[in-house]
């Protein structure tokens, strides 16, 4: 099908969906989670992810070709993610205001559905049923356009999806993957006014860029995170060391990936010679990739390393490599972040209740975190079941973005024959 042929049938599914009740949509989404369990449609999905990371290789890194891997742990994730969905509350009708007029009008602020959802994403196809299913439960159709590295294995896991929505008695369309991977596809859900009422971009900086700067139709800012991590000196250094790792190292292709420590001048000599030992040798004795250390001249005259360059402090590597900078306390770590972030993630680690509660508050990223990792700003982990994205953005969503944000909102009001 064509890509417009593909808009105009997900346009026309959108009232059914709308109108669906929480049990037909739960219905659904139990037999979307049940197909992703199906050994015939299970074989499908691997065997097309085999397909995709052999042309893929060689092509792309090794750490984005895990992005594009699909493997059994990997599907019963998806699955059981859309079944956390379906446990969620019901967001489409709930009474966000209720209103009480002296004249007796009753005036009700209702979630309802944006309608169509159209997500372009890139070589993750996890995404491909985190956000079939989130616009499902929410009442929305969505359009989901997936980069190439990632079209065979997405392919066959919305053939899978359609068998759970066909047999609750939703239409096919609910779900629809576009076929066509080239830029032209891209400009077509950016400019589909009448078609798309809400698109997120999900990838790396230069797909957010095109989308702001040539969407005609309402789109949502997502995904690219320069997170920093601060280390202040009453950091608890052997938490921070295991915080740090975390952050960087347990998945660095993820956009909630730190990509930038910032240490305290008091505590940076008998911190970063450890850090250097736990993120290079130690990892390379169990066996680990080590992380590369991007340093700044005061991090570079304490520990050996690579001196970073102008555009190290301003970039998402999304691998094993980390910049580390010295500063003189929280305030300048805050202008650091405040010159540099994208308005992701960022940490402080700290026992001094005085410069967390600085951080928390001049902080302006949409998750701001004490004492932990920036691996949890995730959907998953939040509560939200799933994720269409990370909201970077201030206005309608911001952060994880869940069923509450798939939803718009429209006033209905009851009366009795009141005349104005």
């Amino acid at each position: 099908m064509t890509t417009h042929e593909i808009l105009t049938a997900a346009r026309d599914a959108k009232g059914a969906l709308a109108l669906a009740d929480t049990q037909q949509r739960n219905h659904a989404l139990m037999g979307m989670a049940d197909a992703l369990d199906n050994p015939a449609n299970r074989a499908a999905i691997l065997a097309a992810n085999a397909a995709d990371i052999e042309a893929a290789r060689g092509r792309i890194s090794e750490v984005m070709l895990d992005r594009l891997a699909l493997n059994e742990q990997r599907l019963d994730g998806m699955a059981q993610g859309i079944r956390d969905v379906a446990a969620l509350p019901d967001p489409v009708g709930a009474v966000l205001r209720r209103i009480e007029r002296p004249n007796g009008l009753v005036i009700e602020k209702t979630a309802v559905p944006m309608g169509v959802v159209a997500i372009i994403y890139e070589s993750r196809p996890n995404v491909t049923s985190d956000a079939a299913a989130l616009a499902l439960k929410s009442g929305n159709a969505c359009v989901l356009r997936c980069g190439k590295e990632a079209w065979r294995s997405s392919k066959a896991i919305v053939d899978a999806l359609r068998q759970g929505v066909t047999a609750a008695g939703l239409p096919a369309a609910a779900v629809s993957l576009i076929e066509d991977t080239t830029h032209a596809s891209a400009n077509a859900l950016m400019t589909a006014v009448g078609y798309v009422d809400l698109l997120i971009p999900r990838g790396g900086a230069g797909l957010i860029r095109a989308c702001v700067e040539n969407a005609k139709v309402p789109c949502i800012q997502t995904g690219t995170g320069i997170c920093h991590i601060y280390v202040d000196d009453t950091a608890d250094q052997d938490k921070a060391l295991d915080i740090i790792e975390n952050a960087k190292a347990s998945r660095p292709s993820v956009c909630n990936a730190e990509e930038v420590c910032l240490v305290h001048k008091d505590i940076a000599g008998a911190f970063l010679p450890r850090l250097a030992q736990r993120l290079g040798p130690d990892r390379e004795a169990r066996g680990l990739h080590p992380v590369e250390l991007r340093l700044d001249q005061k991090a570079a005259a304490i520990i050996p390393g690579t001196p970073a360059g102008p555009q190290d402090f301003d970039t998402e590597f999304l691998d094993y490599i980390l910049a580390v900078g010295v500063v003189e306390d929280v305030q300048q770590a805050i202008g650091h972040i405040a010159e540099h972030s994208t308005g992701h993630s960022e940490a402080i680690l700290s026992q001094t209740q005085e410069h967390i509660d600085l951080f928390t508050a001049a902080v302006d990223s949409a998750a701001v975190y004490v004492n932990c990792s920036t691996r949890f700003t995730d959907g998953g982990e939040f509560g939200l079941g799933c994720e269409m994205g990370i909201s970077t953005q201030k206005l309608h969503a911001r952060g994880p973005m869940g069923l509450a944000e798939l939803c718009t909102y429209k006033y209905i009001i009851r009366g009795n024959g009141q005349i104005r």
